[in-house]
């Protein structure tokens, strides 16, 4: 909850679905725009897909090779994916 509410205070409106323990929760997720939800599932699937196939750690310490380190990771992710197509 505290990560949705600096979200909120940004002007970032969160397409994570809430956890249903009341029924105003519904509400809440019906407000939810359907089509970037869908959008999120899908880079979430990318996500998970690079992990397994990468490794889930960042072996850099600074922010820059960090940034570095994962961009790499993506772009051998997409080479693979076009050798296998």
């Amino acid at each position: 909850q505290s990560l949705r509410e600096s979200l909120r205070n940004l002007g970032i409106r969160p397409l994570i679905k809430h956890r249903i323990f009341a029924p105003y929760d519904h509400a809440h997720n019906a407000r939810i725009d359907e089509q970037r939800y869908n959008q999120r599932s899908m880079t979430e699937t990318v996500n998970s897909a690079v992990k397994r196939s990468l490794g889930f750690a960042v072996r850099a310490r600074t922010w820059f090779r960090e940034f570095r380190e994962i961009a790499l990771m993506c772009v051998v992710y997409n080479i693979k994916r076009a050798v296998k197509q």
